[in-house]
């Protein structure tokens, strides 16, 4: 028998961070939209709340979340304000690569560190060249005696000047290419990293991101996840874990933007009736209505069927980050456009919403991106 009913455990994990959201998230979100500064004081509750890794293992520091919970949380932080809550789901990220590929003794030593500094770390993987096309990686790592020297340009990294270490993609043999791509964890005050000032962004602007060049970088050889040229699957099945993250986050986004929209379009009386009695506004709703829950009953299934060992898991998070993205750009510019001129103004939260939906159809790969690695999924059954 199916149960879409929650436990007793999920339910009081989506009051948890929903409480979190509304004491710390809510009443800041502006302000680090305005300033573009990452929200230190915020990550650093999350810490002394038990918000931070949620999907990490509890003798790690984290919560011991599934990815079905995870989602619930990641759900709650997007009606927040995804710029925020990426700052925390960004970390989990980069950590994704120390549980599928560190052995014991670098995760015990890497998440001591994180968990010790209330630090948050960095996944390294975007070049100028290579985004979608993560073969097309050209950082090189050679190895000499017990270190590697590190050297490239990465672009577009989240949590980049905040990070206390990053998780950097590189070949270690030129003449391999993408054969030969190799992860390394790179604490951040290693000699020859400089860090760019952040980009400059049209939504989610507290989360901060940076160009980083790294310039004869010395990365110890026991600092490397798993073997040489384990990277790419190493990079492919951490986008497996969190990309149902995303779609959570935008689902969360999209329902705070559907509930500022319909409370405003039922206060809002033209021709002597709110507007959401108008079938051109209630028929609007309805759909919006519809889509979050289609949005948000996929990115369950694909976060149950992770947990449970199913098939095709690079097919279903690629799913649930293209629909619930693209379903978070829909709600959120209807929303704007029910909301006419309040909805455009920079007085309602509907239009920072709408900028910070955006971003989610471009990061941990494009919608486009999703669509290639759906349909050669397809192919494949």
């Amino acid at each position: 028998m199916v149960s879409f009913e929650l436990s007793a455990r999920q339910l009081e994990i989506r009051e948890k961070y929903r409480d979190f959201t509304q004491r710390w998230i809510v009443p800041n979100r502006l302000k680090y939209d305005e300033l573009e500064k990452f929200p230190w004081e915020i990550v650093k509750a999350a810490y002394e709340e038990g918000i931070m890794n949620g999907p990490i293992p509890e003798k790690h520091g984290g919560n011991g979340y599934s990815l079905f919970e995870g989602a619930l949380a990641s759900e709650e932080l997007g009606a927040g304000c995804i710029g925020i809550g990426i700052c925390i789901d960004a970390n989990t990220l980069a950590l994704t690569p120390l549980l599928l590929a560190a052995n014991e003794e670098q995760q015990k030593r890497f998440f001591d560190r994180i968990r010790e500094q209330k630090a948050v770390a960095a996944y390294c993987l975007t070049e100028p060249n290579a985004g979608s096309d993560v073969q097309g990686i050209k950082s090189t790592a050679i190895r000499k005696g017990d270190v590697y020297v590190l050297n490239g340009h990465k672009r577009f990294i989240t949590n980049g000047e905040a990070a206390s270490f990053m998780t950097v993609f590189a070949q270690t043999d030129p003449e391999k290419g993408s054969r030969s791509l190799t992860a390394l964890v790179v604490p951040a005050e290693s000699p020859g990293i400089e860090i760019k000032p952040r980009l400059r962004k049209m939504g989610q602007r507290a989360s901060v991101q940076n160009e980083i060049l790294f310039h004869d970088v010395e990365v110890p050889l026991s600092n490397r996840l798993g073997e040489e040229g384990h990277g790419f699957l190493i990079a492919m099945r951490t986008f497996d874990r969190t990309r149902t993250g995303v779609a959570a986050l935008s689902v969360g986004n999209a329902r705070a933007a559907y509930e500022i929209a319909k409370e405003w379009t039922q206060n809002r009386i033209q021709f002597g009736k709110p507007i959401a009695a108008n079938q051109a506004i209630g028929f609007m709703l309805a759909d919006l209505a519809t889509h979050i829950e289609a949005a948000r009953l996929i990115t369950w299934y694909a976060a149950w069927a992770y947990d449970n060992g199913k098939k095709n898991l690079s097919k279903l998070s690629a799913m649930s980050k293209l629909f619930a993205s693209d379903v978070a750009m829909r709600v959120t510019t209807d929303a704007v456009q029910a909301m006419g001129g309040d909805g455009y103004s920079r007085d309602f939260l509907v239009e920072k919403m709408m900028r910070d939906a955006k971003l989610c159809q471009i990061y941990e790969g494009t919608n486009q991106i999703q669509r290639l690695v759906i349909s050669k999924s397809i192919m494949k059954e």
